[in-house]
């Protein structure tokens, strides 16, 4: 765990290079959202956009690392999540966060599903410089 000073949040880094990795970072999302008193609901999409978003990390961009902070704001806390890859990058954002958008075979609901999921989303790639998700999702104090 890193601790940033200017944000004053713990990251803590976890790999994405396998299966056994998505499953670990699953179940550190889902703990730490359920000790920040996350309902039920808001659980599941965080843990569904995280697992989406790890497996793009997997699948697309050859694998890479998340980075999971809990940041603090004076009327709400959260979770970010980061999912960094050096894979060959999105050519074209706005169809790849359309619905049935795919490249893979799969069935094209997982960044734009992701952006639904949750309540800040950015994404930052380019050719063959690898890709950027980050995430959020707020609880109100």
């Amino acid at each position: 765990m890193e601790y940033d000073s200017a944000t004053s949040v713990v990251t803590t880094s976890l790999p994405l290079r396998t299966n056994e990795d998505v499953v670990r970072l699953r179940k550190f999302i889902r703990d730490n959202v359920a000790a920040l008193g996350f309902r039920l609901t808001d659980q599941t999409k965080v843990m569904t956009a995280a697992s989406e978003l790890a497996r793009n990390t997997l699948r697309y961009g050859g694998g890479g690392e998340a980075e999971v902070s809990l940041p603090v704001e004076s009327t709400r806390h959260g979770i970010r999540m980061e999912f960094i890859d050096q894979g060959p990058g999105i050519p074209d954002i706005p169809a790849a966060l359309q619905d049935g958008y795919t490249t893979g075979g799969g069935m094209g609901m997982g960044l734009g599903g992701a952006k639904r999921l949750c309540d800040d989303f950015s994404i930052e790639t380019g050719p063959q410089s690898g890709t950027r998700v980050t995430i959020y999702k707020w609880k109100k104090l």
